[in-house]
């Protein structure tokens, strides 16, 4: 498959039959009801609840709004400690509310918050701990939640990835204050754009679906500066179709999953994302780590000569939040405070992975792996 013209990006987004959706839209036509709280939104947040066993959920257009809305739903102020490995809404969204973000570094076999590392950055100033689920891999949490008991803080999970992902056999979203989710194209569980937050008590789910529809109680009441951060009635539709097959398409990332370790594990200087145990993964990304000494080559190298044959990996998470000209200033960014991260971010190489993907672009990409080392 020597220089193959198909591009195969590092994600596709998975889609149900266009004829499968076509009721939907129609229904939406039919009822002129659009956005605002319509049949398919109030459908979608009770199913997804079931299906995730959670307790309450709330959609929203997108995923960064939520963490945006969640750290004014908790009233977060002065400091909040969270991961340099991770997208940049993680700590933006802390930027968008006043917030300081401080950085901790990573334990280096799981890239979650490594907890000791939390603490020791507890200031008088912290008021909350923003830990990833990072590539769907279950943070510290029960580490974490004793952290927050001792230091009277709050803990939202960045839950980004996890959609589906149970530890201990329960949702990953039933540990902390909150926990926010992505239904972005890119996701294992998608609605074109669109997101959530997971609650545990009725009265906070009113104080967040107040807050994403402007602060409006009633028609003639405002309790507060809310923000339009509402999913649509095409986006819910989109998520209700989906959920019929996400065992499908989790099964087929799992299929994925273990033929690139399988084709890849006798491979010297290439190593797997360390899933946590207990978890119940649900397979959302697949990153190999280069070392560059065993692998005699480079991870920038391997990455430009994938894209040659139409392979896009992708170098996810580089470089390092704390790196951003934004943050790079403050004590905490150095990169002499996160040592596991720094070297992780030089390493790692999200080799694609969806539903679609033929297995035969799979074993290519191998190949290509393999034949490159020697």
């Amino acid at each position: 498959m020597e220089n193959q013209k198909k591009k195969i990006l590092v994600t596709q987004p998975a889609l149900p039959d266009l004829d499968e959706f076509i009721p939907y839209l129609r229904e939406i036509w039919d009822s002129k009801w659009l956005t605002n709280q319509g049949k398919f939104h109030q459908e979608l947040e009770k199913k997804l609840a079931e299906y995730l066993g959670v307790p309450y959920i709330s959609l929203f257009n997108n995923g960064t709004l939520a963490l945006i809305v969640s750290l004014q739903a908790l009233r977060i102020t002065g400091e909040v400690i969270t991961t340099p490995y991770s997208f940049v809404a993680t700590t933006h969204a802390l930027w968008w509310n006043n917030i300081h973000p401080v950085f901790a570094d990573i334990e280096s076999n799981h890239l979650t918050l490594n907890p000791e590392k939390v603490e020791a950055a507890i200031t008088p100033k912290t008021t909350a701990i923003l830990p990833v689920h990072v590539y769907g891999n279950p943070s510290a949490m029960d580490e974490l939640r004793d952290i927050a008991n001792i230091h009277g803080l709050r803990i939202i999970y960045d839950a980004a990835h996890a959609f589906g992902v149970k530890y201990k056999n329960y949702s990953v979203m039933n540990w902390g204050d909150l926990s926010i989710l992505s239904f972005h194209a890119t996701k294992v569980f998608n609605t074109f754009e669109g997101g959530a937050i997971v609650s545990h008590d009725e009265t906070m789910k009113k104080r967040i679906d107040y807050l994403k529809n402007f602060g409006f109680q009633q028609e003639d009441k405002v309790i507060g500066p809310g923000i339009n951060a509402k999913m649509n009635e095409f986006q819910a539709a989109l998520g209700l179709a989906q959920l019929n097959h996400h065992k499908k398409h989790v099964t087929k990332r799992k299929e994925i999953h273990n033929l690139y370790k399988t084709q890849l594990k006798d491979v010297e200087g290439i190593t797997f994302l360390n899933i946590r145990e207990n978890t119940t993964y649900n397979y959302a990304y697949f990153p190999v780590f280069i070392n560059e000494k065993e692998y005699t080559k480079s991870r920038d190298a391997l990455y430009e000569h994938l894209k040659t044959f139409g392979y896009y990996p992708r170098r996810y998470f580089y470089p390092l939040i704390s790196n951003f000209p934004i943050y790079k200033g403050q004590p905490s960014a150095d990169p002499s405070n996160l040592p596991a991260a720094s070297d992780i971010t030089e390493k790692v190489l999200c080799l694609p992975i969806y539903p679609d993907l033929e297995h035969d672009f799979v074993k290519d990409i191998c190949h290509i792996i393999k034949a490159f080392r020697s």
